[in-house]
């Protein structure tokens, strides 16, 4: 049974992966009515999150953000289902870096670099334009999605176009350091929701007490990659644009939390720049930071 869904899976996929540009983003449009306006999926949680995090706008300014951001959550969700049906040149012309230069002096020093990155335009189709246009190997690190049919099909998507390698987060580490002194670049996602433990980092992000995955910080610090946030807009419906910022060239030389907090408030100023632009559907404060027993 599992096997016949992933099919069906596919067999839609490749469907919506046939339809031009134009007809796409018509398609996108209805899943965005039915998204916000029938099915209302997670809007209080992308209304509350909102509030809390721009209190200083209005009911109208907040409402136009949370509409255009469920249409960007269906484009992104179709662009992504597209690039099973485009070409990698045509794919290559909808994203660019502004700076590669950043990167390319890394690369130059024989550097190993993480890209981190948020939940920001369509980080989808960064990965893909990573692994055709890096001089070097590309990776993913990734979150195993539980439903193995969701999960077959996203690494299919995800692997189509160029040569993605795909890390799966909890052995990630391990695979890198395995071959530490190969030249490669590593997409991660820093924003992902942690247990909300102690030892996760905890700062002020968008006014509210938040925690981060350490992760990015540790194994930087641990295998000394170099670090690169890049910024990532979307110019127009389907055309992306990035802009990468150096953190540090040598992860051992940081000192602790450093890491983080810069990928912080870089990211914070990237959703204050373009607020529609991020992934507001996650439940991203739903832990509370446990106080010190007195």
């Amino acid at each position: 049974m599992n096997k016949l869904a992933f099919w069906v899976l596919l067999a839609v996929a490749n469907l919506v992966a046939l339809l031009p540009y134009r007809l796409l983003y018509v398609v996108a449009d209805g899943i965005k009515f039915i998204l916000y306006y029938l099915i209302r999926y997670r809007r209080k949680v992308v209304r509350t999150n909102l509030i809390n995090s721009f209190p200083e706008k209005s009911t109208a300014e907040l409402l136009k953000i949370e509409k255009d951001f469920y249409r960007n959550l269906a484009d992104t969700i179709l662009e992504s289902i597209k690039m099973l049906g485009v070409s990698s040149d045509t794919f290559i012309k909808r994203v660019n870096i502004n700076n590669q230069q950043v990167i390319d002096h890394l690369f130059d020093q024989g550097k190993s670099i993480f890209l981190a990155v948020g939940h920001s335009g369509n980080w989808e189709m960064l990965a893909s334009y990573l692994s055709l246009t890096q001089r070097h190997e590309s990776i993913a690190i990734y979150k195993k999605i539980s439903d193995s049919n969701f999960d077959k099909l996203m690494k299919k998507i995800r692997q189509h176009l160029g040569g993605l390698l795909l890390f799966e987060s909890r052995s990630a580490y391990r695979q890198l350091a395995a071959e530490k002194e190969k030249p490669r670049i590593v997409l991660i996602l820093g924003d992902q929701t942690p247990q909300g433990i102690e030892t996760d980092y905890w700062t002020n992000f968008l006014h509210q007490d938040t925690p981060f995955f350490n992760g990015l910080e540790k194994m930087a610090r641990s295998l000394d990659f170099a670090v690169v946030y890049l910024d990532v807009m979307r110019l127009q419906r389907g055309i992306y644009e990035a802009s990468a910022t150096l953190l540090c060239e040598n992860g051992k030389k940081t000192a602790e939390t450093e890491i983080s907090e810069q990928y912080v408030r870089l990211l914070e100023k990237s959703i204050q720049k373009r607020p529609d632009n991020w992934l507001w559907s996650h439940r991203r404060w739903k832990h509370k930071r446990q106080k010190a027993a007195v």
